[in-house]
């Protein structure tokens, strides 16, 4: 059975609270879900999401459709996936946003063949992302594109041959990330700004990772660690 589940800023009328709020725990597989909100301040969530006492922002079932944009400043995106197959498109305009997803992270599901994308304009942004905490994201594909300054870059993959490509411009950004996992991963970083900061970990026990950077700009500092089981190094 097909699902689609279309919520556009629901309006939180709580005296503290003069934002939009998006609360959602949806189950069931085969869902599409569209989420917009406009303005500053709104929140879906979710993880520690507080203003209204608000919780949730829940997506379990296999063969996700999630749709989120966010256009406004200091807006929050606080969400649990469980999903196989995940297509996700998120678009976040503004500064000062906070996006935090993990997706399926005790193996629920696996969290393979996924494809996610993420575009977003603007500077002191975050962005927080687990993919396949404890289990093996197949096939993911991965793509960030951002435009800004001073934005953090968080994200980790527990990964299967998953391709990662990052695209920033900007000055001041930052890029931590780390894949594990028993299989290899491949990760693309093209960047062109100053002061940017990468720290890359790829872990991939006992096989190949790749890993590929073009990195225009001057100062900043750069980490890279390769390590298939063998000497711990760091930088």
């Amino acid at each position: 059975m097909n699902k689609k589940l279309i919520l556009i800023g629901l309006f939180s009328m709580s005296a503290f609270a003069a934002d939009n709020e998006i609360y959602i725990d949806q189950a069931g597989a085969t869902a599409n879900i569209d989420l917009e909100q406009l303005g500053s301040g709104n929140i879906i969530g979710g993880l520690l999401a507080i203003a209204g006492t608000m919780t949730a922002a829940d997506f379990d079932g296999g063969n996700l459709t999630l749709d989120v944009n966010q256009i406004g400043n200091t807006n929050k995106f606080l969400a649990d996936v469980y999903a196989d197959s995940l297509t996700a498109f998120f678009e976040f305009d503004g500064d000062s946003n906070t996006y935090t997803l993990t997706v399926d992270p005790d193996n629920t599901y696996g969290a393979d063949s996924s494809d996610l994308n993420v575009v977003a304009t603007g500077s002191s942004n975050t962005f927080t992302l687990d993919l396949g905490t404890t289990s093996l994201a197949s096939n993911t594909d991965l793509d960030w594109i951002i435009n800004g300054d001073s934005n953090t870059f968080d994200f980790n993959i527990n990964y299967d041959g998953a391709t990662n490509y990052v695209d920033v411009d900007g000055d001041s950004n930052t890029v931590n990330f780390t894949g594990s996992g028993f299989a290899g991963g491949y990760f693309y970083l093209d960047q062109e700004g100053n002061g940017r900061t990468f720290n890359i970990n790829q872990l991939s026990t006992q096989d190949n990772d790749w890993l590929k950077i073009l990195s225009t700009g001057n100062n900043g500092t750069i980490c890279i660690n390769q390590n298939d089981q063998g000497t711990s190094t760091s930088c």
